[in-house]
């Protein structure tokens, strides 16, 4: 019975797929490493979003305080004597 033989050795083969696998385990760890940094640096960005948020809307909170603990009469604004209404045209462009 002739044997069969391979042009290749099985070492050689085995070594072939051994550095295969270690690059492409290489490549998915810095895949993975980027995948967390990018979360991190994201996580952070919405922290320092929130930060501002938080203090804009402080800010607003106390305009808004400021505004309605206002005394009008002490300012120099009075009532009105009459209140009338005005109809206005219709403001779109369909008639």
């Amino acid at each position: 019975m002739p044997s069969l033989r391979l042009p290749f050795s099985i070492s050689s083969l085995c070594a072939s797929a051994v550095a295969v696998l270690l690059v492409a385990y290489i490549g998915v760890i810095a895949v993975v490493m980027t995948y967390a940094a990018l979360t991190v640096e994201f996580s952070q960005s919405v922290r320092n979003d929130e930060a501002a948020v938080a203090a804009l809307e402080s800010a607003y909170l106390a305009d808004v305080a400021r505004l309605t603990s206002t005394d009008y009469a002490a300012v120099g604004y009075a009532k009105p004597r009459a209140t009338t209404f005005i109809r206005a045209q219709s403001s779109t462009a369909l008639r």
